[in-house]
């Protein structure tokens, strides 16, 4: 019934096994990766001819994670998984972004890969089983996949490289890198570092390109014995030649070449427009149909000969140079903190809002539930690019953009038990003309020091382009968005002038050599540095003190059997005391107290109240009380929060009282002392009071 294909590999002291012909027959590729005891199903489908007039490749990704993989039942109303999460859409990113330029030119049919993890032993994650698991699936499916790729995870720990590290491994290691390539070179990074050097970071990329080659040979093994048959890819249609012929003909490329000397971006493109426009006119209707293609093409060759030529860049600068630097901070009168970030034509409005614990943001997945409290939002609305559209959720780019910036500044936030705030952090792009994110890290890095939160250091980011031919290559720093999409790679790196906390790349080229790759480290950094001293001119270090519009978070401990105390039955008490006071209250298991107010006397209060509550009775210190109850013995009076305490009858007063009532009644406010403890009750008394400061107390009562 089933034709079972197997290929196992021992990798990373864990065996992988690859499997197809058992699950999802009917997708043109499939195949179940094992890695440790987490299993992941991945398809690959093509459809059998494009859509008519298709001048792109619609190739989608999902990567989705199964509750019952964990086994966990999803929370909320309808009990089952609903949009995707955070984690969902990246690692989406993250397999399409190396295997989208190994698609034969040309191929534009619908394509889908679904990754599907179906069990997850909480210690390998399943972003790299998904990333191998789709790659075979792609190698074995027939369609024009030239691959197959690898991927890896190399963290580093005690000055040593360490390979698809589990997860507990990964919590105290000093980077986290996730890479994907060919047996040729590396397609994709994405990383997390603890101001790891240029040096380090190559090392890493190497380290992981040198150990996914048994993977790739594994993927190929098994392609070999059960891989249909290819595709053909349709030839280029021969009216496309001639189309060319005609457009060059009409001299379009010294159009091109003066459109491309304009050094304003909305200026270059009506000009670019304006030429597109002249060129179709002189084409029969039939003939626009080529067209669109064409002119990126010859747009390509424009700016890529030119850059290759020595010759300068769109906006006239050289390869090494940075656009102007415009950075300013405290622009928003009411935010915590704000900054206004522009470098050339791309410029990003951050703002930072400080809040307590229980403003963070609750994560439920597979591994378990947390709490984060740093959070970075990257919005990009259409009036940066002068576009209209239609406004809908964040979309993967945003979300993908945004964790990049969060893994560039994460590691120089203070710990929560040095700065025991909530941190959101929200980068509008207000102008865009080339990497936003990284104008993103810079705005975000300012605003949060504006408001207040002491990073160790500031952190800058700048995109790296390349433009290669044959053995040609240019490496271009701070791209302009027309570099990046006519060029061959998307290079950022984040950090500090001490290291490197975030590296990311894309490659739309088969791969990059180490050399290129060290160039772009290099030439990356001579730019941060330029980005960190332009920075400096509007902040160089955390303003003292949080902004006067922030909550002041007082931390106190108390014992943890006071704890029950605090929040009283069902919370009564804690709602009290935020009712009354105007408090935000945190109290955390092992008795951290977290009392947050933006009034400094609303928080006093609260504190006042809570170490009433926790304290313990002192013999000989005078208290104010409330007398609570009255009997024929004495008067109970509550004196230290919610404690009471007895005043015997013949503690009322000097002279021997009839009864209770002469002295005392319920409601009444007095100052009792603390004589003693009998068997855990307290003894109180009013006389001895009275007889320290002289009072009458029949004179006060008349």
């Amino acid at each position: 019934m089933f034709d079972i294909h197997k290929q196992e590999i021992e990798w990373g002291g864990r065996k992988l096994t690859l499997e197809t012909g058992r699950i999802a027959r009917q997708a043109n590729g499939a195949v179940l990766a094992t890695y440790g005891e987490t299993v992941v199903l991945c398809t690959a489908v093509g459809e059998a001819a494009p859509r008519p007039g298709m001048d792109f490749f619609p190739l989608t990704v999902n990567y989705q994670e199964k509750t019952f993989a964990a086994g966990k039942i999803p929370g909320g109303f309808f009990k089952r998984e609903g949009r995707p999460s955070e984690k969902e859409t990246l690692v989406s990113r993250l397999i399409d972004r190396p295997i989208r330029p190994l698609f034969a030119k040309g191929y534009k049919n619908e394509t889908q890969v679904i990754c599907t993890v179906l069990s997850h032993d909480l210690e390998n994650d399943p972003d790299i089983v998904a990333m191998v698991g789709a790659s075979a699936a792609l190698t074995i499916s027939g369609l024009p996949f030239l691959g197959p790729i690898g991927g890896a995870r190399v963290g580093y720990k005690d000055g040593e490289y360490v390979l698809n590290p589990s997860m507990d491994e990964m919590e105290d290691a000093a980077l986290d890198l996730v890479l994907a390539g060919t047996r040729e070179g590396v397609l994709m990074v994405e990383s997390e570092a603890h101001e790891l050097s240029e040096e380090i970071m190559l090392g890493a990329v190497t380290f992981g390109h040198e150990q996914m080659q048994p993977v790739i040979d594994g993927i190929i093994a098994l392609a070999e014995r059960c891989a249909k048959e290819p595709r053909e890819v349709p030839p280029p249609a021969p009216e496309i030649e001639e189309v060319k012929g005609k457009l060059l003909a009409g001299g379009i490329m010294e159009k091109l070449a003066e459109a491309y000397t304009e050094v304003d971006k909305m200026e270059r493109q009506s000009k670019l427009a304006a030429v597109r426009e002249a060129a179709l006119e002189s084409l029969s209707d039939e003939e626009k149909e080529f067209a669109s293609g064409l002119f990126k093409s010859l747009e390509s060759e424009v700016v890529r000969g030119n850059i290759l030529k020595g010759t300068k860049r769109i906006d006239g600068r050289t390869t090494t140079d940075i656009r102007p630097i415009l950075a300013e901070v405290g622009v928003l009168p009411l935010t915590h903190g704000s900054a206004l970030f522009t470098r050339g034509e791309t410029q990003a409005l951050a703002t930072t809002t400080l809040g307590t614990g229980q403003d963070e943001q609750l994560i439920d997945s597979l591994e378990g539930s947390y709490r984060e409290h740093f959070m970075l939002h990257y919005n990009f609305p259409p009036y940066s690019v002068g576009e209209c559209s239609f406004r809908l959720a964040p979309g993967r780019r945003e979300i993908g953009h945004g964790k990049l910036a969060w893994r560039a500044l994460r590691p120089l936030l203070p710990s929560k038990e040095d700065f025991p705030y909530t941190i959101r952090v929200v980068s509008e792009i207000t102008e865009s003309n080339g990497s936003s994110s990284m104008a993103t890290v810079c705005g975000s890095s300012l605003s949060m020091m504006d408001a207040g939160v002491p990073l160790a250091r500031p952190v800058a980011g700048i995109a790296m382009g390349l433009i290669k031919e044959g053995d040609d290559f240019a490496v271009l720093s701070d791209i302009l968005g027309d570099e990046d999409h006519l060029g061959d790679m998307d290079f950022k790196v984040a950090g500090t002038e001490q290291g490197i906390t975030s590296l990311q790349m894309d490659i739309k080229i088969t791969s990059i050599t180490k050399e290129i790759m060290a160039v772009a480290l290099n030439q990356a950094k001579d730019g941060r540095m330029h980005i960190l001293g332009e920075m400096n001119k509007a902040l160089t270090t955390a303003r003292e003190g949080v902004s006067e519009n922030a909550p002041r978070i007082t931390v106190i401990t108390v014992p943890k059997d006071k704890i029950r105390d605090i929040i009283g039955t069902g919370g009564k008490v804690i709602r009290e005391i935020t009712e009354e006071t105007g408090a935000k209250i945190d109290i955390e298991d092992d008795g951290t107290v977290k009392v947050a107010a933006v009034d400094q006397d609303q928080a006093q209060a609260a504190l006042d109240w809570i170490k009433s509550i926790v304290a313990e009775p002192e013999v000989g210190v005078i208290y104010d009380g409330k007398v609570v109850k009255v009997v024929d013995f004495g008067a109970f009076v509550n004196f230290l929060g919610p404690r009471d305490g007895l005043v015997h009858i013949s503690e009322l007063a000097p002279q021997r009282v009839a009864t209770v009532g002469d002295v005392v009644n319920e409601g009444d406010t007095v100052k009792v002392k603390c004589i003693g403890m009998d068997r855990g009750k307290v003894k109180l008394s009013m006389k001895r009071v009275n007889q320290e400061t002289g009072e009458d107390l029949e004179a006060e009562a008349s």
